[in-house]
Order: structure tokens, then C-alpha cells, then sequence
């Protein structure tokens, strides 16, 4: 909202220093810092209110190290971040640009289906939560929208840069490097030298008249990508400050490829799509990254609020939207490795124990308890420990996955 009251003023008043609204850098900087104001001071309030509304966590003894001392931590503490996230938004990015309504309808609905979900576990009493088909229901109907809007919406384009025999300067000395912006679904494949990959193509050889029916391919995978990110933010929020930080990570460098995939001189640098419009993302992420690290001043061992399933699945979301929106969603599996290995560890452990009580009449296990964080906690790892080293990997994780950018 500040930008277009800034942008009026502009045009219609010459205020100093009105333009600067117009540098996607300083509504970043503006939308981070409000967002970790926001989430440290008013974080506090909001944490002594779901305390006087006894809004504890229920926890269930798993012969876990200092597992019990948890119970009663408030929970639900994810609306500190969604409500830090979304004030900044709202007041430093364009809210009718394409992208940041995406991601405005990702955080309120997966927001929504989290908070009704500790809603149930709490004040219903009911352990289980929500019914874990309505969540994948809410899952996959956000995945439709999110499918639907970026491959059918006019403004969601990309442009492919021109052969250095095509480039030009035109009579006003603009340099055209890219070529007219074009509906497409190419997204990026990391490694390789020619590393892009139209989904078009996986149907052409059900003929050349299928090419506009890319949707029946591109759609499911956004739901497949949206659902599986987003359980598996779910799951690695486990121990203090553990999702957090790791998603803060995530986060921060998908605003890495969305800052070079936005800016068309530093697209046509490193050879990558340059995708109009995209940038106004950075102001989201700037504001995330700003919620989850003013949200990780009370997670952290010991967590004063835990941030629950209204956080998590929030998280989850977010990230795959992001790296969906900037064709990176093929790095997500490296970007995104601490969830994959905590999805990983729960599914080889119960088809694991499955398989051996049906073949030998007793469940057998791989890990001493999935995710695999607890596996660590059981092996008598101090859980600020495992955090701690496992923000390393997901740092390593992060530079490596930079470093794609080039490495082909």
C-alpha cells in the first residue's frame, strides 16, 4: 500500500525521496526489518496471549531427553510469523503483482489448515489433529490454484535470452538481450549445459497438438511439490529451532534466485531465465526470512512456543511456491535436503518395520526413531547439538545449490 500511496505522491507532488519506493532493494530492506521488529517485540505479546488462553502443547512421552519439560510450551506460535510476513507485504510490495498474490493465497490458506489443525489438537483434545486426508485435500486444492495461476495467468512469463548475433541496441541505446516475453513452462535442471526442460515436451509424443495441453503435466506437479515440501517442513519441526532455521536457510537463498531470475542484467551474467515480474518476490521473502528469524528469538532451546502446524505447513508451502514460481523446483531435493532426509527417514522406517512383521511375524527398524532428529536425540545427542549441525548441512546445502547457477 505504501508503495502506490509513494508513487502517487511522486507523480503528483515530486515528494524527495518518493522514488526510492520504486528499488525493489529498499522495500526489501524496509519489508526485513519491520518483519524482525515485528516478530521480536510483538512476537512477545503474542506468546503471553496463547499462554493466558492455555494454548500448550500436548506432549506424548517417547522416552525422549527433556521431552516432558516441553508440555505446556504455548504452541501455535506459527501466526508469528505469518502475521510478520503479511503486514510488511501488504505495505511495501505491489499487491495486485501476480506473484505476491500467489503467495499471499499460499500463506493464508496453508495458514488456515494449520491452525485448525492445532485448534483440533488442543481445545478438541484430539491428538491426531485434522484428518490427514482434509489436509491433503487443502494441499492439493492450493496446488491447483498455485498450477492453474502460473500456468494460465497473463502476467506469468519468462523471456529467453537472444544469441549474442541477435542482440542490438535500439535508436535510444537500450540493449535488447532477451527476446519477447512468452508464455513457457521450462524450468531449470541443474547440471547440465543446455539446463532447461519444457514439460511440454514429457507429452509430445502424444503428438505436436499436446503442447497446449502441458497443463496435464505441469499442474500435477506443482500439487506433488507443494504437498511433499510442505509435510515435509512438518515433520523436521520436531526440536527447537530446527524448521526455523533450516527454512530460513531455504529461504534465503531461493531470494537469491529470485533477485538474479527478476533482474534482467544480472539474468543475461549468469545465462539464466529472465522472468518478468518475479522480483517483486524478494520483498515477500525479504519479510519471511525477516518473521522466521525474529520467530527463531523465542524457539530456540529452550523454545519459548513451539510454532505448530499453523507454522509449519506454512513454511512448506512457501517454499515450494517460491522455488515452483522461479523454475528452481527441480533443486529443491538438494536446497530443501533436510526435509527430504526427514521424509525419507519416516517412510524407510515404516515400510521398513511393515515389511519385516509381515515377513518375520515382529517390526524391525532402521533408525532408533523417525524423523531422523530423534534418531540423533535417542543416540544421546543434545538436541541444540543436532540443530546446530544440522543448520551446517543446510548451509552447505544452500552454498552448493548457488553454485548450480554456474555449474553446468
Amino acid at each position: 500500500m505504501l508503495y502506490y500511496l509513494f508513487e502517487y505522491l511522486e507523480e503528483n507532488y515530486s515528494l524527495v525521496g518518493a522514488s526510492l519506493f520504486q528499488y525493489i532493494s529498499f522495500r526489501s530492506a524496509m519489508a526485513f526489518i519491520l518483519s524482525l521488529l515485528f516478530s521480536t517485540i510483538y512476537g512477545k505479546r503474542i506468546i503471553n496471549y496463547l499462554q493466558r488462553k492455555q494454548v500448550g502443547e500436548s506432549v506424548r512421552d517417547l522416552g525422549l531427553h527433556g521431552q516432558i519439560e516441553k508440555a505446556g510450551t504455548p504452541t501455535m506460535g506459527g501466526v508469528i510469523i505469518i502475521f510478520s510476513t503479511l503486514i510488511p507485504v501488504l505495505l511495501f510490495a505491489q499487491i495486485d503483482n501476480v506473484y505476491i498474490v500467489i503467495l499471499l493465497v499460499t500463506t493464508i490458506w496453508m495458514g488456515c489448515i494449520g491452525f485448525v489443525d492445532d485448534y483440533i489438537k488442543i481445545f478438541k483434545k484430539d491428538k491426531d489433529g485434522l484428518k490427514g486426508l482434509f489436509k491433503i485435500l487443502g494441499q492439493v486444492t492450493l496446488g491447483l490454484f498455485v498450477g492453474a495461476m502460473l500456468y494460465f495467468h497473463p502476467d506469468v512469463t519468462m523471456k529467453e535470452q537472444l544469441p549474442d548475433e541477435f542482440q542490438y541496441i535500439t535508436e535510444e541505446g537500450i540493449p535488447v538481450l532477451f527476446a519477447d516475453a512468452e508464455k513457457s513452462t521450462k524450468t531449470t535442471i541443474p547440471f547440465l549445459k543446455d539446463n532447461e526442460l519444457d514439460y511440454s515436451k514429457v507429452i509430445s509424443w502424444m503428438g505436436n497438438g499436446m503442447k497446449d495441453f502441458a497443463w496435464i503435466i505441469f499442474i500435477p506437479i506443482v500439487i506433488f511439490i507443494i504437498t511433499a515440501v510442505s509435510n515435509g517442513a512438518n515433520l523436521t519441526d520436531g526440536i527447537d529451532g530446527l524448521a526455523a532455521g533450516t527454512s530460513a536457510i531455504i529461504v534465503l537463498t531461493l531470494g537469491v534466485f529470485t533477485w538474479v531470475s527478476g533482474n534482467i542484467i544480472f539474468a543475461d551474467y549468469l545465462d539464466v531465465m529472465y522472468i518478468p515480474k518475479s522480483g517483486e518476490m524478494t520483498i515477500f521473502i525479504a519479510a519471511f526470512v525477516g518473521a522466521l528469524i525474529g520467530f527463531l528469538w523465542y524457539n530456540t532451546y529452550p523454545a519459548q512456543v513451539f510454532m505448530g502446524d499453523t507454522g509449519s505447513l506454512t513454511i512448506g508451502g512457501i517454499i515450494a511456491v517460491l522455488a515452483i514460481a522461479v523454475r528452481k523446483e527441480l533443486l529443491i531435493p538438494i536446497l530443501a535436503g533436510i526435509f527430504l532426509i526427514e521424509n525419507l527417514s519416516v517412510i524407510l522406517q515404516v515400510s521398513y518395520f511393515k515389511m519385516t512383521k509381515k515377513k518375520y511375524g515382529v517390526g524391525k527398524r532402521i533408525f532408533k526413531m523417525s524423523p531422523l532428529h530423534h534418531h540423533y536425540q535417542k543416540s544421546g545427542y543434545h538436541e541444540s547439538k543436532i540443530v546446530t549441525r544440522f543448520w551446517i548441512i543446510g548451509i552447505m546445502l544452500a552454498v552448493f545449490t548457488i553454485v548450480t547457477l554456474k555449474l553446468r
